[in-house]
């Protein structure tokens, strides 16, 4: 088989954008931040596909199913997956910040913050509560929820559709064959739509170092450097673990997604490669089925690298403003957190909103030191992202090999002595 060039290959040309991109910010800050368009426009491309994708990922699996009983034992068992490991994550999380301490010492005045930046994020934050998450998944109308891309809501009539062909029988076969085709289809354009990912990731990486520069990086180093090492040691220990009592290897698994990776990088958004995700994990021998349920869910209820950024960026605040947490108030926030962190991905700065959301219910840290991270924000949500899309891809494999529902041939072909 004919070897690609280095050049023509994806990740390649992603690097090359990405290392471009952060020289551009940095000696033409003005100029870089003209160039957000490209990476807005980019991301905006992709989430045009996810909606559509997942209803005919999903349809088509349950449809193929045997009974719906067999949907609700993949739910079931990956709510109760997602809720273990998102714990772990945010116990990782707090241990780091109570070791390493990376706001001690700063001796912040709470007075001297700026109350009116976090203003939108406080507004927000005031009408966010988990009753409201779990409406808002159910849709006004069934095209509502295809128009606003909400993941969750197009994940609910996508089941509710596969139940009900599912229950049609050979009746509606040929149905099912036309979603199938169209499925293809739309795996297609986004094949063409991911021709533009260094586009994407140029505008994305100019824009963010153009604006913030690399000195806020220095400025609050610590923090940072938290939070990269507690998303690497969950990574490398947490899913590592996981991945060796499954009985596949992690560093293959990561191999096999580098280009995804390096995507999400440059545009910070893991919502960028959910589409390519579908298609990579299918291939990789995950059952189509538990590729639709599970790897949209995640987006929503397994925020791995979310989770430790919360934690992390709530005992980095009451530290700055010399605030001691007993370690009853610091459990109070894990569990704070298991809840309110499930509503993160579902509005836009939902990271910063679940946090001004925690900190108002806590009434022990000021909702003003928020305000402290607000620099760096958009250089931790590179972690963020990675960790989270890294922990979805994980939980689709052990869910998928739980239910029997793995290819190992599948993945031996395409993972070959990695697998």
């Amino acid at each position: 088989m004919k070897k690609t060039k280095l050049y023509k290959q994806l990740y390649f040309q992603v690097v090359v954008s990405i290392f471009v991109g952060v020289l551009l910010g940095h000696f033409y800050p003005q100029l870089a931040i003209k160039m957000k368009p490209l990476g807005d426009g980019f991301i905006k491309l992709i989430r045009m596909m996810i909606a559509p994708i997942i209803f005919t990922t999903v349809v088509t699996g349950i449809a193929s199913m045997k009974n719906i009983k067999e949907v609700g034992r993949i739910g079931i068992k990956a709510l109760i997956y997602f809720e273990v490991v998102t714990t772990f994550a945010l116990m990782i999380g707090l241990a780091v910040a109570n070791i390493f301490r990376p706001g001690a010492g700063l001796n912040i005045n709470i007075h001297s913050l700026d109350s009116k930046a976090i203003t939108h994020y406080a507004t927000q934050s005031a009408s966010f509560n988990i009753v409201d998450f779990l409406l808002n998944i159910i849709p006004d109308t069934l095209v509502n929820a295809f128009a606003k891309g909400d993941i969750l809501s197009v994940l609910l009539i996508s089941i509710l559709v596969g139940f009900g062909l599912l229950q049609s029988g050979e009746k509606l076969k040929s149905f099912v064959t036309l979603i199938d085709q169209l499925s293809a289809i739309l795996f297609s354009i986004v094949g063409f739509i991911m021709k533009l990912a260094p586009v994407g990731a140029f505008g994305a990486m100019a824009y963010t170092i153009g604006a913030y520069g690399i000195h806020t990086l220095f400025a609050l180093s610590r923090l940072l450097a938290d939070v990269y090492i507690t998303s690497l040691l969950f990574i490398f220990i947490v899913l590592g673990l996981i991945a060796k009592f499954n009985k596949f290897s992690l560093w293959g698994f990561l191999n096999y997604i580098k280009e995804e990776l390096l995507i999400v990088l440059g545009t910070s958004s893991s919502e960028a490669v959910l589409p390519r995700m579908i298609n990579k994990l299918e291939k990789l021998g995950c059952g189509k089925t538990v590729v639709g349920l599970v790897l949209p869910a995640g987006y929503t209820f397994n925020l791995d690298g979310t989770s430790i950024y919360l934690t992390i960026a709530t005992l980095f605040i009451a530290q700055a403003l010399n605030i001691d947490l007993s370690f009853g108030q610091q459990l109070t926030i894990i569990a704070v957190l298991l809840l309110t962190s499930k509503g993160a991905a579902a509005v836009t700065g939902g990271g910063f909103i679940v946090l001004v959301a925690t900190l108002s219910s806590m009434h022990t840290i000021p909702v003003e030191g928020v305000a402290l991270l607000l620099g760096i924000d958009r250089f931790m949500s590179e972690a963020r992202s990675l960790t989270n899309l890294i922990g979805n891809g994980v939980a689709t494999i052990v869910i998928a090999k739980w239910e029997g529902d793995f290819d190992p041939y599948a993945a031996q072909k395409v993972l070959g002595s990695q697998a």
